[in-house]
This record gives structure tokens, C-alpha cells and sequence, in this order.
């Protein structure tokens, strides 16, 4: 699900891609708040310039946000070291289940009609934000800007051209217990995508339905 909000919500295992003390470290700063590497060297018992480096790569991951502060709002400035919203996101959210059940509330209420306009409400709001940065001239720069955006949303999207013609693919679902639950949703990003391409697009494929990727054709 493409968020409304420039917040980027993921869900999924903790801390993809990282192991040992640099998991360490987010999960002190997640526990703990913002940390001075000599602190987290001494949570973490290591020396400061093991955790300084870790610290480096955290930020250039961009997981890492550093600010300078002052203790207890006294004192000396001191550089602290926070999570940045990547950070936070990787830790485990429940938000497609919060998702899944207010939608199940609504529908339970006022059918299944009131859920397909909570979607249309969603896109017309997405479509406002989108517009602006997919239009291009041409069909393949559309495409490709899509995929971007689409990408930063959490979604492994690439735009390929094949043999001529243009494609989406999706290779993640960052709302997928929802998109399986809830038809509507899937239904109303394939009216979006239209929409902002200007032009016919097609479902070959969906992750929903236990396939690989999700599959557009354009045009």
C-alpha cells in the first residue's frame, strides 16, 4: 500500500540486512533513545572507535540520524546519536493489521461499498501527491518515475521495457495481508496507475494471489 503520508510505514523482519553489534545498536537506541557512542560502547562493550565505526555505518545506511544536544538541557552540548525514520522502520509494525480490521469495521457497518470509497478517497488523495511527479512527456519516463516512487514506498519496483512495450513490476507487497483480505485495495492502485500513466494498463500478475511480482503491462 503506497502511503499518503511521506512517511514510508514497512513491515517485515527485523533489521533486514544487518547482524550482530550493529543490530545491537538499533536495538539500544530503539530501548533506550538517543545515545553518545561512548555510552553505546559501554552497553555494547566494545572499544568507542568499534562503536563509533558501527555508528558510521548505521548513518550511512541511513538508519542512523546524529543531532548534538544538551544533557538533561544543561550543560555542555554533547553528539547523540537517534534512529532516523528508516530506522524506525525496521523494526516489526502492526500497522497492516490495524489496517485489516478497521476495514473489516467499516465493511461490517456500511457493506462493502463503504470500503471500495475508503480507496477512492485514498487515491484521489495519492493521485494529488503522485501527479506532479510522474508527469513527463513520454510513456517510458512515466513509467520509470512510477516505479521510483513506488520503490521509496517499499514496493522492489523496476520499470523494464520488453520487445518495445513498457512494464511495471512489484516485486514486494509492503500491504499484503490487507491486499489479500480486501480485493478493493488492489483494485483501486490499478485505477491509480492508469491515472497517473496516462494510459491503459493491465494486471498480468499479482502478489496477492501467490504469484512472484506483481505484473503491469502499459499501453
Amino acid at each position: 500500500m503506497i502511503s499518503s503520508s511521506p512517511l514510508r510505514e514497512q513491515s517485515g523482519s527485523q533489521h533486514p540486512g544487518l547482524q550482530g553489534s550493529k543490530t545491537r545498536v538499533l536495538d539500544l537506541l530503539k530501548r533506550h533513545g538517543a545515545q553518545t557512542a561512548a555510552a553505546l560502547a559501554e552497553r555494547l562493550d566494545v572499544s568507542l572507535p568499534a562503536a563509533r565505526k558501527h555508528l558510521q555505518d548505521l548513518q550511512e545506511a541511513g538508519l542512523v540520524v546524529a543531532r548534538t544536544e544538551k544533557p538533561g538541557g544543561r550543560g555542555r552540548p554533547q553528539h547523540v546519536f537517534a534512529l532516523s525514520e528508516r530506522g524506525e522502520s525496521t523494526f516489526p509494525k502492526s500497522y497492516a493489521t490495524l489496517c485489516s480490521d478497521v476495514l473489516g469495521h467499516v465493511q461490517q457497518l456500511f457493506g462493502e461499498g463503504a470500503v471500495m470509497q475508503v480507496m477512492d478517497a485514498r487515491r484521489v488523495e495519492l493521485y494529488r501527491r503522485l501527479a506532479p511527479l510522474i508527469q513527463q512527456p513520454l510513456l517510458g519516463d512515466r513509467v520509470t518515475a512510477l516505479a521510483d516512487e513506488l520503490r521509496l514506498a517499499g514496493y522492489a519496483a523496476e520499470a523494464v521495457c520488453e520487445d518495445g512495450v513498457w512494464y511495471l513490476l512489484e516485486r514486494n507487497c509492503p500491504a499484503l495481508k490487507v491486499a489479500r483480505e480486501f480485493n478493493q485495495l488492489c483494485q483501486s492502485e490499478l485505477t491509480l496507475y492508469r491515472e497517473l500513466l496516462q494510459a491503459p494498463v493491465t494486471r498480468e500478475s499479482r502478489i496477492a494471489c501467490g504469484a512472484a511480482e506483481c505484473r503491469y503491462r502499459i499501453g
